[in-house]
């Protein structure tokens, strides 16, 4: 996953009843807690976490 790629992002985060579509914003490597990706969503909202809470977009 890299910067400007497309992506789904887990209900976990957006409380929402289905995968929601985004775009990667930002890639970090921390290293407490591994890789954390920022991603935007159409309506401007931005979430992040844990790289396991994104998926690629087919």
């Amino acid at each position: 996953m890299a910067k400007g790629d497309k992506i789904f992002i887990s209900p976990d985060l957006t409380h929402q009843p289905t995968w929601i579509e985004g775009k990667i914003i930002d890639v970090e490597n921390n290293p407490f807690v591994g890789v954390v990706i920022s991603a935007q969503t159409p309506d401007g909202n931005i979430y992040f976490d844990k790289e396991y809470n994104f998926k690629t977009t087919l």
